[in-house]
């Protein structure tokens, strides 16, 4: 298991900045993606609907 030694790491306090700001980063990146691929799909969705009606 990777993760438990990153685990280890941070529960003992000895996770360097460099790291806490590339761990948030991939976090912020990871909710980013998703908000996107949510708006894309929202928006053809409803581009999809407006053809219909015509």
């Amino acid at each position: 298991m990777a993760g438990s030694e990153k685990e280890k790491e941070s529960e003992l306090g000895k996770s360097s900045f460099g790291e806490k700001c590339s761990d948030l980063a991939k976090k912020q990146r990871a909710k980013f993606y998703i908000l996107r691929r949510c708006i894309a799909m929202l928006v053809c969705w409803h581009e999809k609907n407006d053809r219909k009606d015509d």
